[in-house]
């Protein structure tokens, strides 16, 4: 199943549906519309989306039930923006990362004299 990214929409109800009537068809529709998705992508970002969809699938397989596999992949999700080399760390300055550690601003004292 080839899916036309630019045109693609999600239809929840669609999904949940076929989620309640065929099990089965589901994944297999979830599946091809996340590899169609990462075949679409720049060869060299596929590497990458593809370790991560398979670290989503590990926690999806490891969960008991659909709320575990939701909070397990959410607290995976904050990590990676909140966490060691998370983006907030990624996208601040050095120099204020060391600031924010030690709970203090950052900030440069000019005198106000001219001297």
């Amino acid at each position: 199943m080839k899916v036309d990214q630019a045109s693609f929409s999600f239809d929840f109800d669609q999904w949940k549906t076929l989620a309640e009537t065929d099990p089965e068809a589901f994944e297999r529709r979830r599946q091809a519309v996340i590899e169609s998705y990462i075949g679409g992508v720049r060869p060299s970002k596929r590497q990458r989306l593809r370790g991560l969809q398979w670290r989503v699938d590990m926690e999806r397989r490891r969960s008991n039930n659909p709320m575990q596999s939701f909070l397990r992949i959410y607290t995976m999700m904050w990590d990676s923006v909140c966490g060691e080399r998370g983006l907030l760390q990624v996208c601040t300055p050095s120099a204020a990362r060391g600031q924010q550690k030690r709970g203090r601003p950052s900030a440069q004292v000019v005198s106000i004299d001219g001297n």
